[in-house]
């Protein structure tokens, strides 16, 4: 069942029970599929069921898991050649988004969502994850790192992370985004995935364009996150956190993102050559090397 609250406070991702359907098979196929020894899972949360896969080696003592969050329309089941090159050193925790197309629920709040979205991440982890973690979070998932205060977070990944200043939307995204939501086809989909790629990479992976029409035609996509409070943001300075943008970012280019995660963070920054908003797509290899650079920085 699409699970609506009647009080209007919630709403759900799917646009009927056969939406949350086809988008739920299409997830546990992909997973199922993966050639990687992995642990596929769910977690009941405040806020509902939560998906989770785990790979990778059990960590020693005192080393942190990586706990990867997705970002808008994005899913475990999207990001398995990332968690693949991340997991040959260090065990990774995937949890699926609610209120995003996944494996958790598909209720979201209509107001006040970054903070349930951070209190959701607080008791998620303590389900999960029984040691130290570092958060690497995409997009909204970066925001939603940077909203929970878990107290076994020891360090933040925030990769082309919303929640640090407003995106941007130049007008050939919002040319390609309207026909994709309007007559979705794999076309347009691949059509918008080019646009938030680096100029010249080519077309994008069958199944992220095959992914991208199956959200169209049974999800309601949601808006990025407004930028976090400044007095959120100054208690979060307490962690280390590194801020990794594309330099052809449509949404949040280096030039935007960088100054912002100084000022408003006193975060690291760093960009990362010929890649675009997709980062877990286009540059796994590269994304991988940082995150585990800093892992080891943060402790071990």
């Amino acid at each position: 069942m699409v699970d609506d609250d009647k009080d209007g406070h919630m709403g759900s991702v799917y646009k009927n029970d056969n939406a949350q359907r086809e988008v739920r098979s299409w997830c546990v196929g992909r997973i199922a599929d993966w050639g990687i020894a992995h642990v596929r899972g769910e977690v009941m949360t405040p806020t509902g069921v939560t998906g989770v896969v785990t790979t990778g080696p059990e960590p020693r003592e005192g080393e942190p898991s990586i706990v990867l969050l997705p970002g808008t329309n994005m899913n475990a089941a999207l990001c398995l050649p990332l968690v693949e090159v991340m997991a040959r050193n260090r065990r990774v925790v995937i949890l699926d988004l609610p209120g995003q197309p996944g494996l958790s629920t598909g209720r979201r709040p209509h107001v006040r969502r970054m903070a349930w979205y951070g209190n959701w991440l607080s008791e998620a982890l303590t389900q999960t994850v029984p040691g130290p973690v570092v958060v690497v979070g995409h997009s909204l998932g970066g925001a939603v790192a940077l909203a929970s205060n878990a107290p076994r977070i020891v360090g933040r990944v925030v990769l082309a992370g919303a929640g640090l200043t407003r995106l941007r939307v130049p007008a050939r995204l919002l040319a390609a985004t309207a026909p994709w939501l309007l007559l979705p086809s794999e076309a347009r989909s691949a059509r918008l995935l080019r646009r938030m790629a680096a100029p010249g990479r080519g077309d994008p992976p069958d199944d992220l364009s095959a992914w991208m029409h199956l959200v169209a035609r049974h999800c309601r996509t949601s808006l990025a996150p407004l930028p976090l409070p400044s007095s959120l943001l100054n208690q979060r300075r307490t962690v280390p956190t590194l801020v990794v943008a594309g330099r052809s970012d449509p949404f949040l280019p280096p030039r935007t993102l960088g100054p912002a995660a100084r000022r408003r963070l006193g975060a690291e920054f760093r960009v990362i050559e010929g890649a675009g908003h997709l980062l877990l797509d286009e540059a796994p290899v590269e994304v991988s090397a940082l995150v585990e650079e800093f892992c080891v920085g943060v402790g071990g």
